[in-house]
């Protein structure tokens, strides 16, 4: 058949017209980007030669000094039928160097953006930014030039209307989430969701999660380029980060929650019906395989890979990694229809046979492999490669199913040897023969405990202050009023696990999950407001007296009226974020908040859903109404609440407070469970709670958040560089707690009654610190006498521990 012609005449060639049916248009998506600086700036890098990098279309904002004129124009900076550089590394929809098929707007916005700095081997979240809105006119003019360009370019499909970050979700996060991609779809241009749809998938998807492989193959039909690899990494974390940037902006967390999967199943019902149909029903599949259904999520590795076709055959290479300490962890393997497989640690080969056996019928069964002598401090790899499997059919796919628990701490050993603390004991031990109460310190390192100690007496006075005839010994076990410190290692871990379920967003406002929290600015306040002490609150409110300096309308020794106060009618002391002002109060309400998502009071959630599975015992709320005796807790106050006599109130306690929680607020308002105040625990168990942060959010088969959530937490959230999320930060302003050797990336709490806490990441290294300080006579300005003791001054503490920790580092 002939297509075209040509003929020769006088120098002349003559063509002929004949349109093929094998054709289509050369532009396929339509991409979004923010410059990220003003206009001039903008034209300097787009237009001027040397700048590399260009697009389509410019669109100023009127609100920008650099912009010389007073309404919007829309510069046409490359033709449409030429190739503008504005994609770079790019992949959506089977395309990748999207230079080539796509035209770039570039919209004038200028974000304020943090990086953030992540420890070697945990997963990188997005740089923290603060980002503007978008001008009315500047969209005005992106809906018009956006519906003239999908005009003359119609194969440019709803999905194919996307945003920078869609297109490379681990290199960019414009144009952000202030980009009004809804107002967009109202005006004919790009996809949006159905909400009934939406909540059809929420009910399915929270009686039974998806798995990460599926959630990831989901992210790939709809467009993503995303790799199929069955484990939450880095690539997946980025990606559903710029899902929900693009479709769910006030829920940006970077998990794949329940809603930010429903949303993205709505999606595919509507733009690619067939492509969902199957695999809502790979997802039913998956749930009713009952070795599917049975696999761990909650190890920091846990990869399951099923392999399609029927007959033997070596498949891909699949790589991860984990983190473990040297000389220690547990690699565990379960396969069916699996012949052999080569599985590397570090590069170093493990042999299947000793793990299963020669039968090859073992390998049906789970096994484990000692993988002490392959790993290493920090991030291990993990390879698997020429999987060879049998015959199998569609019904009965072989698979592979690694898992890794997270590192636990190991006991004291001889390496303790290697560590001088003689300077640290001399020193508490000095202290408790001139009068100091007594305290006990755990040290870890490297996963190992290298200081477990105890000195000094856990009760020395009877009411009254007389001294016991037979004061009793502090011992390692012994438990802790730990005042503050509750605020981190009760409230702020519950807070991140819901983060990380996502029932909760830190930046909706509190009145979203606490309907009645309304009224006088409470609405504008938000969950991360709280954590950060931003939101506005003054401390030392002293509800529980009559003298309060509220007034007697706010006095309150009953939890639901401390309750209702708290939520309707405690005034600010200062506007929403315009300092970050310590204040009990908001760890009160976040307790509360904790409360109404999970259904259940706040020390039953912490004590079932968090130290139960992680087998904390020990750590708990209301120690004496659970079966606690008072010898096994360190004692506070010698004169309960009273100081002496100084002090009164209704029903004040006057007897030595041993188990009883010495905060009067958390004891009389909240009746002894509150956010700010109120957990008990020992040495032992808060070292546990310490290495789950150092492991990046779990601890041997018990994940309770992820590295990410942990990572924002620890970084400061507004002006204090001192003040994260929750979380103090070591800087220069908090050396009296940290002491002068914290790195940059260390992070604590301290407690009223003689606690303090340093995870330090960066060094491998935690201390947790527990003092009976306040029992001892009161002085007249306020204090305990214990507090003019070396042994209560946690710089002088610190600084004893980390110079240890770094000359053994150092010999090393």
């Amino acid at each position: 058949m002939l297509v075209s012609s040509c003929a020769i005449d006088n120098g002349q060639i003559e063509t002929v017209d004949l349109k093929s049916q094998n054709s289509s248009y050369r532009v396929k998506s339509l991409v979004m980007h923010f410059t990220a600086v003003d206009y001039q700036k903008s034209v300097s890098y787009l237009v001027n030669e040397g700048g590399g990098v260009s697009s389509h279309y410019l669109i100023p904002m009127k609100n920008d000094a650099t912009y010389p004129y007073n309404d919007i124009k829309v510069y046409k900076l490359v033709d449409e039928t030429e190739r503008a550089w504005h994609a770079g590394v790019s992949y959506w929809q089977g395309r990748s160097g999207l230079n080539d098929s796509s035209i770039g707007i570039e919209i004038v916005n200028v974000p304020e953006c943090t990086e953030q700095d992540v420890p070697l081997g945990f997963i990188k979240p997005k740089p923290s930014c603060i980002y503007p809105h978008f001008e009315d006119a500047q969209i005005d003019a992106l809906i018009q030039l956006s519906q003239e360009i999908l005009a003359r370019n119609p194969d440019i499909t709803p999905t194919a209307v996307v945003g920078h970050s869609d297109i490379a979700p681990s290199r960019k996060h414009d144009p952000g989430p202030k980009f009004p991609w809804y107002k967009l779809y109202q005006a004919g241009i790009g996809a949006w969701f159905d909400i009934d749809t939406v909540a059809k998938y929420q009910k399915i998807f929270s009686q039974q999660q998806a798995n990460i492989g599926l959630i990831q193959k989901a992210l790939r039909i709809y467009g993503y380029g995303i790799t199929q690899t069955g484990v939450f990494d880095q690539q997946t974390q980025d990606t559903l980060g710029a899902f929900q940037m693009h479709f769910l902006p006030t829920n940006v967390n970077y998990q794949a929650d329940t809603n930010t999967v429903a949303t993205l199943f709505a999606l595919l019902e509507k733009y690619y019906e067939l492509a969902s149909v199957e695999l809502l029903q790979e997802f039913y599949d998956a749930g009713s395989d009952s070795v599917s259904a049975s696999r761990n999520h909650h190890q920091q590795l846990s990869m399951l890979f099923a392999f399609e076709g029927s007959k033997a055959k070596d498949h891909a290479v699949v790589r991860s990694q984990f983190v473990a300490q040297k000389g220690s962890g547990t690699l565990r393997l379960s396969s069916k229809q699996i012949i052999d497989a080569n599985i590397y640690v570090n590069g170093h080969l493990l042999s299947l046979t000793d793990a299963w056996g020669t039968s090859e019928n073992n390998r049906a069964r789970p096994a484990e492999y000692a993988i002490a002598r392959y790993t290493r401090n920090g991030v291990n790899s993990l390879k698997i490669d020429q999987v060879k499997t049998a015959s199998a059919s569609q019904d009965d796919l072989p698979f592979i199913e690694v898992s890794i628990p997270y590192p636990i701490l190991k006991a004291p050993s001889k390496i303790t040897q290697q560590y001088d603390f003689s300077a640290l004991d001399s020193l508490i031990e000095r202290d408790v023969a001139n009068g100091f109460p007594g305290a006990s310190i755990i040290v870890i390192h490297k996963g190992k405990i290298i200081k477990r100690s105890a000195y000094g007496y856990a009760s020395k006075y009877s009411a009254g202050g007389t001294l016991l005839a037979y004061p009793q010994k502090m011992s390692e076990n012994t438990l802790f009023d730990l005042g503050a410190n509750t605020k981190v290692f009760a409230t702020t871990i519950a807070i991140m696990k819901l983060i990380d379920e996502g029932k909760l967003s830190l930046y909706a406002p509190i009145s979203a999950y606490l309907k009645e929290y309304n009224g006088d600015g409470r609405s504008t306040r938000t969950i991360a407001d709280l954590l950060s002490h931003a939101s506005g609150y003054s401390n030392d409110l002293a509800l529980f007296s009559d003298k309060n300096a509220l007034g007697e309308g706010f006095f309150t020794q009953e939890r639901e009226l401390t309750q209702k106060l708290l939520l309707n009618n405690l005034p600010f002391s200062a506007s929403r974020r315009s300092d970050q002002a310590y204040s009990d109060t908001n760890f009160m309400i976040l307790g509360l908040l904790i409360e109404r998502i999970s259904h259940m009071p706040l020390d039953s959630y912490l004590e079932n859903k968090i130290y139960k599975p992680l087998k904390l015992n020990n750590t708990l709320f209301k120690p004496l109404d659970k079966g606690r005796l008072p010898i096994e807790f360190a004692a506070s106050e010698i004169f309960g609440d009273t100081r002496n006599g100084e002090l009164s109130f209704p029903n004040i306690r006057e007897n030595v407070l041993q188990g009883e929680v010495s905060d009067e607020t958390a004891y009389y308002s909240m009746q002894g469970v509150s956010g700010h105040a109120g957990l008990f625990s020992n040495i032992d168990e808060l070292a546990v709670l310490a290495q789950l942060f150092l492991n990046g959010g779990g601890y041997n088969d018990t994940q309770v958040f992820s590295p990410y959530t942990l990572m924002r937490f620890v970084h400061p959230e507004f002006v204090k560089d001192s003040i994260g999320l929750g979380w103090r930060l070591a800087s220069d302003e908090t050396k009296w707690h940290f002491g002068a050797y914290a790195s940059a990336g260390a992070y604590g709490h301290t407690g009223e009654t003689g606690t303090a806490s340093v995870i330090d990441p960066n060094l491998d290294l935690a201390i947790i610190y527990l003092s009976n300080k306040n029992h001892s006579l009161p002085t007249e300005n306020g204090t305990f006498a214990a507090d003019s003791y070396q042994s209560a001054d946690y710089e002088t503490i610190m600084n004893l521990v980390y110079e240890t920790v770094l000359a053994n580092t150092t010999e090393q």
